[in-house]
């Protein structure tokens, strides 16, 4: 085994909408309005795929909250990659992954073309060697042509490759090409383990 890829939301971070709405709204009720309404998967898939801008979703949520909570849903859609706590141990595995065995780690996320733009403020993605973002290259986890995509990017051998998600369909899918898969339970410790086991 030569290089690790990493999936982001609940590998990495603990991606939370109640935690990153109630950084700016303190009425429970509204809290749970928008974080319904701002995360609903109608947007998010889209965004994903890259088929509808930030622009356009920003403006359909307001559609759907009470006009006096216009600002927060641009504080809370603009600002959430900002709040996003980072999963326990798993900065200490990407070190050591990267100084036992000298691999490569990278990032494979369905994500938003506005996250993409702003991923390497986010602290622990600075310290991985490369990320493929579903908007950017209009493709999608589980579907094999994301894990082709990122493979010919950065030049790996997927029977070379293990890559880790928190979803058993991305795994699969990730197989299914011949990479290693393991699926993410936030234990860092019982990764780090198997990870061991496939380098030593």
């Amino acid at each position: 085994m030569k290089n690790v890829i990493f999936d982001f939301g609940q590998v990495l971070v603990r991606f939370d909408p109640s935690y990153m709405v109630e950084k700016y709204v303190s009425d429970p009720v509204e809290a749970a309005l928008l974080a319904h309404i701002v995360f609903d998967r109608k947007y998010w898939d889209r965004l994903d795929a890259g088929t509808i801008s930030d622009a356009e979703v920003v403006a359909d949520i307001k559609t759907r909250v009470p006009a006096r909570l216009g600002d927060e849903v641009e504080l809370i859609y603009y600002n959430w990659i900002y709040n996003i706590p980072e999963v326990e141990g798993m900065r200490e595995v990407i070190a050591h992954v990267k100084s036992t065995y000298g691999a490569p780690v990278y990032l494979l996320s369905n994500i938003s073309k506005y996250f993409a733009a702003h991923a390497y403020e986010i602290p622990i993605l600075a310290l991985l060697d490369g990320c493929v973002f579903s908007a950017e290259c209009g493709m999608t986890k589980p579907h094999t042509d994301i894990f082709v995509h990122i493979c010919e990017k950065f030049g790996l051998d997927p029977t070379e490759t293990v890559f880790v998600d928190d979803r058993e369909d991305n795994v699969q899918a990730a197989m299914r090409l011949g990479m290693a898969g393991y699926v993410f339970d936030g234990d860092a410790d019982k990764l780090r383990t198997y990870l061991d086991s496939l380098f030593a």
